[in-house]
C-alpha cells in the first residue's frame, strides 16, 4: 500500500488558505504586556544564528513571537504554526513545497517565525539549509531536550537559546495593573501593598492564561497536558499511574531535597533508573527543575539528594497537596526561579555540621538564604548559623538573606551580609 504523504492530502489552494488563516490569526493575536525577554530576542536580530525560544506549555511563547512580529512589521516575516493538526504527516522533505507556497502567498521575505517546530522530525535539516541562504529564524518549542542539548549537533552551534519563564514579579505587577514602586523609596503603605502582591503572586503564579481566566482550571489542564502529551506519549511510558504518583509527590514538595533511592522505596516505582528517567522527562518538559548540592567532588554532587523546584508556584499550589499554604517553600521556589532566569550555575550547600544554605552562586561567590520572617530569634539564629558554617569552607565573597523586610547589613567572618525584602529584591534582580 502506498503511503499517503502530507502534500498529497492537501491541494495547493488548501495549503495557501491555511497559511493565510494562520498568519491573520497570529497578527490579530492580543500581544498582552510586553515581556522582558523581548529585549533579549531583539539583541539577537543582527546575527545570522537561529533564535530558539523554549519553555513550558502556555507560558506565552507564541504571544512573545507576536510581540516580536509587531516590532518587525506585517510585511517582514513568514509565520508557520506546526501545532496545527493540518500539518499532521508533514515531513522535513515537504519543506521546500511549503516555502514555495509561502513565497506565492506573501512574496519574498527573509524572516521565519515558527511555532512548535519539535512536531516535525528532521526539522533541523531544512532550517540549517535555509539559514545558509541568508534566512533568519525565530523558533519556539516546548521540549527542553530537543531544543537545547540536542541543538548543538543539529544546528552545528548556529543558534541562540532563549528560555521563556512564566511572568516575573515585575511582569505580574504590570499584568495586574499595579504600580511598581521604586525600591528604597517606598512608604509604609507601599511596602505593605507590595508584600501583599507578592503573597498573591506566590499562590497564583505567572502563567498568563491562568491569570487572565482565574475561574477556569487551566493549571490543572496544563499539568495533565504535560504529563500525558509531553511525557507519557512522547516517551511511550506505559506505567502512567507511576508517572502520575511521582509527579504529584514532587509538585507537592517544592524546594525539598529528594533521594532517588528513597523515592523508589516510598512510591514503589521500579528502579532508581526509572525514577531518574521520569524526573529527567519532567525537566525536559519544563515542569520542574532539579538543583544539585555544591561539592568539590563531582561524584558527590551526583549522588547527593537533589532539590526540586516547580516551574510555576501557581502550578505547585493548584496541583500539589499540602496541609497549609506552604508559603515558605513557595517563596524559596520563587527565589530559585528569579535566580534561574539569570544563570544556570546555582547550587544548594550543606555544611559539615548539617546546616543547609538555600543557594550558592559560585560565579558570584554568593550565599543566599530565604526566610519568610526573621522575627523569631530561633529562625534568625538558624539562618546565620548556616551562613557562618558555610563561610568556614567556601570562598564566598558575600551573603544575602531574603525575608519580608530590609534590615541593616553587617559582616560575618569578615564577609558582608545583606538582609533584603524579598519583594523589593525581585523588582531589581537582573
Amino acid at each position: 500500500m502506498n503511503e499517503v504523504t502530507w502534500r498529497s492530502r492537501w491541494s495547493s489552494e488548501q495549503v495557501r488558505a491555511m497559511l493565510l488563516e494562520q498568519f491573520e490569526a497570529f497578527w490579530r493575536r492580543d500581544p498582552g504586556i510586553e515581556r522582558e525577554t523581548l529585549a533579549e530576542i531583539q539583541k539577537a536580530a543582527g546575527v545570522p544564528h537561529a533564535v530558539i525560544l523554549s519553555g513550558l506549555r502556555r507560558v506565552g511563547k507564541s504571544t512573545l513571537l507576536a510581540q516580536l512580529a509587531h516590532r518587525l512589521g506585517v510585511d517582514a516575516f513568514y509565520y508557520v504554526n506546526f501545532e496545527d493538526d493540518r500539518f499532521l504527516g508533514f515531513r522535513a522533505e515537504d519543506a521546500d513545497d511549503l516555502y514555495q507556497l509561502l513565497v506565492e502567498v506573501f512574496g519574498d521575505r527573509k524572516i521565519f517565525l515558527i511555532d512548535e517546530i519539535q512536531n516535525i522530525s528532521g526539522w533541523e535539516h531544512f532550517v540549517r539549509r535555509w539559514m545558509d541562504l541568508g534566512l533568519k529564524f525565530y523558533i519556539t518549542g516546548s521540549n527542553a531536550s530537543l531544543l537545547s542539548r540536542e541543538l548543538g549537533t543539529r544546528l552545528t552551534g548556529r543558534y541562540i537559546p532563549i528560555e521563556l519563564f512564566p511572568f516575573s514579579f515585575r511582569e505580574y505587577l504590570h499584568f495586574q495593573e499595579k504600580p511598581i514602586p521604586e525600591p528604597g523609596r517606598m512608604t509604609t503603605v507601599a511596602r505593605a501593598q507590595l508584600n501583599a502582591a507578592l503573597t498573591a503572586y506566590l499562590q497564583t503564579g505567572g502563567i498568563p492564561d491562568a491569570l487572565k481566566y482565574p475561574e477556569l482550571p487551566l493549571l490543572r489542564t496544563l499539568y495533565d497536558d504535560v504529563l500525558y502529551r509531553d511525557i507519557a506519549s512522547r516517551y511511550r511510558i506505559e506505567a502512567v499511574t507511576a508517572l502520575k504518583e511521582l509527579a504529584f509527590y514532587l509538585i507537592s514538595n517544592p524546594s525539598s531535597p529528594i533521594s532517588f533511592n528513597k523515592l523508589k522505596e516510598r512510591l514503589k516505582l521500579g528502579s532508581v533508573n526509572t525514577i531518574s528517567s521520569y524526573i529527567g522527562y519532567m525537566e525536559n518538559s519544563w515542569l520542574i527543575f532539579t538543583l544539585n548540592l555544591y561539592d568539590f567532588s563531582v561524584k558527590r554532587q551526583q549522588i547527593a539528594p537533589k532539590k526540586i523546584y516547580c516551574m510555576d508556584t501557581g502550578l505547585a499550589s493548584s496541583v500539589g497537596f499540602s496541609f497549609s499554604p506552604n508559603t515558605g517553600k513557595l517563596l524559596e521556589n520563587l527565589v530559585f526561579l528569579t535566580l534561574r532566569r539569570q544563570t544556570q550555575a546555582i547550587y544548594y550547600f550543606t555544611t559539615p555540621a548539617g546546616y543547609e544554605v538555600d543557594f550558592y552562586l559560585p560565579e558570584k561567590k554568593q550565599l543566599i538564604q530565604v526566610a519568610q520572617h526573621l522575627e523569631n530569634p530561633a529562625t534568625r539564629e538558624r539562618e546565620l548559623r548556616a551562613l557562618e558554617d558555610a563561610l568556614q569552607v567556601l570562598d564566598a565573597r558575600s551573603a544575602l538573606i531574603l525575608s519580608d523586610a530590609n534590615e541593616p547589613g553587617f559582616t560575618l567572618r569578615g564577609i558582608p551580609v545583606e538582609i533584603q525584602s524579598c519583594a523589593e529584591w525581585m523588582l531589581t534582580a537582573k
